[in-house]
């Protein structure tokens, strides 16, 4: 696959450029490793971009590796779903899915190692003493009174934590490194933790679990990574990444870079949090077309390569750049749908019309482009009836100065149709428009009327041939650009309330053979999606992908 993020300049590019030129570095090989516990987000796909397109540029390979560490919050669904998810943006993992499970024998037995040349040890000290012990940034952490086990005996108190004689909690393996290292990470951290847990992989075999920082790296150099490329809060932890590869007897040692995080406003990738959203029902689901998943943003209607787009466009930094504007995201999907989305008339709040002039049997049936710049997209069957629904929007009994759509007495062009003209107004005992009666231009099918102006142009339905269907409105999720900005705070307190609104709408026939999950643009409305599963009970749901108006772009051309 070729991408245009696969080849856009960036500073780890540019560096693996000069170590292939300079002949520091053969095969590029880079790995994926997400951990299973939870859906993978837009922070996700853009080291997804970053990893998989790095190998494909330089004619490497990617791993997708699951780094399976802690069996407690991991389920094979969530496994499922990653590999999904990076199959949808295009991407192909080099060999098998590969997990850190895979490599526990190893680990273990590198454990072993680190034990019998006295740099770990077994500790006894409580999770409350060791955070105790190990200090502050301001002050050197203490030693555990534990630390100068022989190596003897820590060599036999891992083994019988290992076949389960222990409590979860009652003791842990750590390395010895520096309890007074400026680096808190590099203070005795702890390699093995006691967990009586079953694991989707290897079952009940094991009773200890080793740690992220322990197995990253280790995993890693059994894979023959060459460019373990992570986000910016491991940089603190590269000094034990390459401690653990100095002091073991790897195949080889990657070199880990690091880069900026994506932040993006109204937006939260804490997975936690996301996770809480879909535990307390506030979302339906990690899919959830609000949700910065990337099985979320595939539901609302955002394509592969919209998303690829947009991670080009935030680019690829060491520095923390701040919040991306969620208008940037909404650009990149928007341009794609304008090219290549078919279009369609849909009316979200119908409005009766009854065309006086025009008899009850009378049809016509226009053939429309499915496209105005794609012959490839054929063309579609729009029916004129003499009863229509327009959108309630488009209509005002007394309309500002600039307003150019129906009133009494005003003309309007219906789109791909004729001029009309509102004649008479009917409404219920509550004073609401129910139905407008309105006479047609027949002199007006293809061309301006005699001796006068219509500025106007609205959309329409025929009453007897449209479709019924549900569309719902999706908006940001949360109604501050921070919404976890505040750490003392309640982030649901910022939930927008309109983020989804359902309207039951009326669209033009073509869409009754929608397929799942294709994308339209509903002419003067916005980008929507056949909502799939709705698509698997049988009924027609289209979601709101974004609207028209592009705020990005116009940002762009000030600047």
């Amino acid at each position: 696959m070729s991408t245009e993020s696969s080849s856009a300049p960036n500073f780890i590019r540019n560096q693996i450029r000069d170590e292939i030129e300079a002949g520091r570095t053969g095969k590029i090989v880079t790995r994926f490793p997400p951990e299973p516990n939870g859906f993978l987000h837009i922070g996700h796909a853009k080291s997804i971009c970053l990893n998989f397109g790095l190998a494909e540029q330089f004619g490497g390979d990617c791993h997708l590796r699951f780094d399976d560490t802690n069996p407690t919050k991991e389920e094979q669904a969530y496994i499922d779903a990653i590999k999904a998810d990076v199959e949808w943006l295009g991407f192909h993992w080099a060999g098998p899915v590969r997990h850190a499970s895979d490599y526990f024998d190893r680990l273990y037995a590198w454990a072993q190692h680190l034990v019998r040349e006295g740099k770990a040890y077994v500790d006894d000290l409580s999770p409350e003493e060791i955070r105790e012990y190990r200090g502050s940034l301001t002050q050197p952490g203490r030693p555990s009174p534990y630390r100068e086990r022989s190596p003897e005996e820590n060599l036999d108190l891992l083994e019988r934590m290992r076949t389960g004689e222990f409590a979860e909690g009652e003791k842990v393996l750590r390395a010895k490194i520096d309890m007074a290292s400026p680096n808190i990470n590099l203070r005795d951290p702890i390699l093995y933790r006691i967990r009586h847990a079953h694991h989707h992989q290897t079952g009940d075999k094991w009773k200890i679990y080793p740690s992220y920082d322990f197995t990253h790296g280790q995993s890693d150099a059994i894979e023959g990574v060459t460019h373990s490329i992570c986000t910016l809060e491991f940089e603190d932890h590269r000094p034990l990444y390459e401690w653990f590869l100095d002091n073991l007897p790897v195949p080889v040692k990657p070199r880990q870079i690091e880069f900026a995080r994506l932040n993006m406003n109204y937006t939260l990738t804490s997975k936690r949090k996301l996770k809480l959203l879909v535990d307390e029902g506030i979302v339906d689901g990690w899919d959830d077309p609000r949700l910065p998943t990337i099985s979320g943003m595939r539901r609302r209607g955002y394509t592969p390569a919209s998303i690829r787009k947009f991670c080009e466009m935030i680019g690829v930094t060491r520095a923390d750049g701040g919040l991306v504007d969620i208008a940037m995201l909404y650009h990149a999907i928007r341009a794609d749908l304008e090219d290549n989305a078919p279009r369609a008339m849909a009316v979200l709040k119908p409005l009766k019309v009854v065309l006086t002039n025009v008899p009850e049997d009378h049809e016509e049936v226009y053939e429309v482009p499915g496209h105005p710049a794609r012959d490839d997209l054929g063309v579609r069957k729009v029916p004129f009836t003499r009863e229509l629904y327009i959108d309630q929007d488009d209509f005002m009994e007394e309309p500002p100065k600039k307003f150019f759509r129906l009133a009494p007495g005003k003309e309007v062009r219906l789109r791909n149709s004729y001029v009309i003209r509102c004649d008479e107004v009917t409404k219920n005992g509550a004073g609401e428009v129910t139905e407008l009666r309105c006479s047609v231009d027949f002199d007006t099918l293809g061309k301006n009327p005699e001796g006068r102006k219509v500025k106007g142009v609205i959309h329409w339905v025929s009453t007897a041939h449209g479709v019924p269907m549900e569309v719902r409105l999706y908006d940001n999720l949360f109604q501050v650009e921070q919404p976890d900005k505040d750490k003392d705070a309640d982030f649901l307190e910022h939930l927008n309330p309109e983020s989804l609104v359902v309207c039951q709408a009326i669209g033009e026939p073509s869409l009754r053979e929608a397929g799942v999950e294709s994308r339209f643009q509903f002419e003067r409305v916005g980008y929507f999606c056949a909502d799939r599963h709705a698509a698997a009970e049988g009924r027609l749901v289209f979601n709101r992908t974004v609207g028209l108006k592009d705020s990005w772009a116009k940002i762009q051309k000030k600047g």
